[in-house]
């Protein structure tokens, strides 16, 4: 059985962004939701369809840094 917070020291051991984290992060543009995409390490304002990178478990919230997503992804 998990211990209470097991989950997201395991994320985080694995690089990946905090899950306490991302619920409190919005995008800086459209302030809608992110959605966290681990295979491109990004996470994503299908709003504002912008994706911003994450590096070392750090998200990069900045629109500047941030990719554009194509209509078709």
């Amino acid at each position: 059985m998990k211990k209470p917070g097991e989950t997201s020291k395991s994320i985080r051991a694995a690089g990946a962004v905090d899950v306490k984290m991302l619920e409190l992060l919005v995008c800086p543009l459209s302030y809608g939701p992110l959605t966290y995409d681990a295979d491109a390490e990004e996470l994503v304002s299908p709003r504002a369809r912008l994706a911003y990178p994450v590096r070392d478990g750090i998200p990069i919230m900045l629109v500047s840094e941030a990719r554009h997503l194509q209509d078709d992804e």
